[in-house]
């Protein structure tokens, strides 16, 4: 039996089709009808060809997804189908030297569904064994929509970046970039009782929804001075914890400068392959600067992340704004790239 799915087969090549072999599971896994599949920056990514490692060709991605569960094997406890579930797609080892030191969302074997194993945009997605095993799957409330499901991946990838760089009560926060994940930011730092947070972002829209998700501060910094808002605000000290939503080498170094001594910088974003940035490091010297980076989500941060969510803690829905059919995916694609809006979804 078929189904529609968006088939990578190479760098730049990719299209829908309605002819992919249907998943067949075996003991100890589920099947899941996708409801809502997000697209991320990683996927545009590896869409583009800028990142290759550990994606399969041909092969269905997108590790961004919430669904129905349809078909349970022998050997699961604790689902039913009809349970409306979200996706922690990383999946650690939990016996690698990084596991045992506690990091297991930089696995030295890790695996992820939208890598290893097929992923969410596709009308149905093999759950596999070990990721149930893991705790990955989580059961949602009818409240939540799938919608909102399917983005709490990107809210557990922002949640351990907050933690690595240690946002905290009271703190000045900058975040460069209001895409889904800068607003994601916003929204986390705000909720961890930061007192002020700048956003600097070049799209009007993209502003306005800074302001609507808890920024206090927009800026275009193409038409204001940003160091100079920073200086003002912070009263000549500089910002507490800066969060880099966006993989641009060249802001690297003018961002860091505006971090306090001792304050901390997170390049969360990720950075073209080999594409190198010029850093001054005597800013890190000489102001004791932490700079740190972020790498996926542990499976606590998911669960937090989800209880968030559940508990109408933070409301994600003023960042998805478009959902197109599988079969117009190459459309969803280009409204991705072309910056009007925030969260693409997919649904069948």
């Amino acid at each position: 039996m078929n189904m529609r799915a968006v088939v990578l087969e190479g760098p730049n090549k990719f299209h829908a089709v309605s002819d992919y072999p249907k998943p067949e599971i075996t003991d100890g896994e589920m099947l899941l009808k996708m409801e809502r599949a997000a697209i991320c920056g990683t996927d545009i990514r590896i869409l583009e060809g800028k990142k290759t490692k550990d994606v399969r060709y041909p092969s269905v991605i997108g590790h961004e997804m919430c669904g129905t569960i349809v078909e349970i094997a022998d050997g699961v406890e604790g689902f039913a189908i009809g349970d409306k579930v979200a996706i922690a797609n990383v999946i650690p080892c939990g016996c690698c030297p990084m596991c045992r030191m506690g990091r297991e969302n930089v696995c030295m074997n890790r695996q992820a569904i939208g890598y290893e194993f097929d992923g969410g945009f596709a009308e149905y997605v093999r759950i596999p064994q070990v990721a149930i095993r893991s705790g990955n799957v989580v059961k949602l409330p009818e409240h939540v929509t799938f919608a909102e499901g399917a983005v709490i991946e990107p809210l557990s990838c922002c949640l351990r970046g907050q933690r690595n760089a240690g946002v905290k009560f009271n703190d000045n926060v900058l975040i460069v970039g209001a895409g889904p994940i800068g607003l994601m930011h916003v929204m986390l730092a705000k909720a961890a009782g930061a007192r002020r947070v700048i956003v600097s972002e070049l799209n009007e829209y993209r502003r306005g929804k800074a302001l609507e998700c808890g920024a206090d501060i927009v800026v275009d910094s193409t038409k204001e001075d940003l160091e100079q808002i920073v200086m003002r605000e912070t009263k000549g000290i500089g910002m507490d914890v800066i969060i880099m939503a966006i993989g641009v080498p060249s802001l690297v170094t003018p961002t860091i400068k505006l971090a306090r001594k001792g304050g901390a910088v997170s390049l969360f974003a990720g950075f073209t392959k080999g594409v190198m940035a010029d850093l001054d490091p005597n800013i890190i010297h000489y102001n004791e600067l932490i700079v740190t980076g972020s790498s996926a989500y542990k499976r606590q941060d998911y669960l937090d992340a989800s209880e968030m969510v559940i508990n109408g803690y933070l409301d994600l829905k003023p960042i998805i704004t478009h959902t197109y059919k599988i079969e117009d995916f190459q459309a969803a694609y280009e409204m991705n790239k072309s910056g009007a809006g925030l969260k693409i979804e997919i649904e069948p």
